[in-house]
């Protein structure tokens, strides 16, 4: 099974490389470039397996540079609001 044939595995593996990015001592910044890279990469490579990895194809799609970026923040926030608590 692929990580994105499920939208919470997805968003898991999203974390789980956050945290290791984190880990390694990248600043917020960083980490939001990164998330920006991967979602380009994402939409003009990688087919959606997904309803809901569809609707963030279709919207990165129509997003300027500057709306893009703003995606790629809240999938960072959304993959930060599903870390369990310590």
């Amino acid at each position: 099974m692929s990580v994105l044939d499920n939208f919470e595995s997805f968003k898991s593996f999203l974390g789980d490389r956050m945290n290791q990015a984190e880990g390694q001592g990248m600043n917020h910044s960083a980490v939001n470039e990164v998330a920006y890279e991967i979602g380009d990469y994402l939409s003009k490579n990688v087919e959606a397996k997904n309803d809901q990895e569809a609707v963030l194809r279709e919207l990165w799609n129509v997003a300027d540079e500057k709306e893009q970026h703003a995606i790629a923040n809240m999938m960072v926030k959304l993959v930060q609001n599903d870390k369990p608590q310590s």
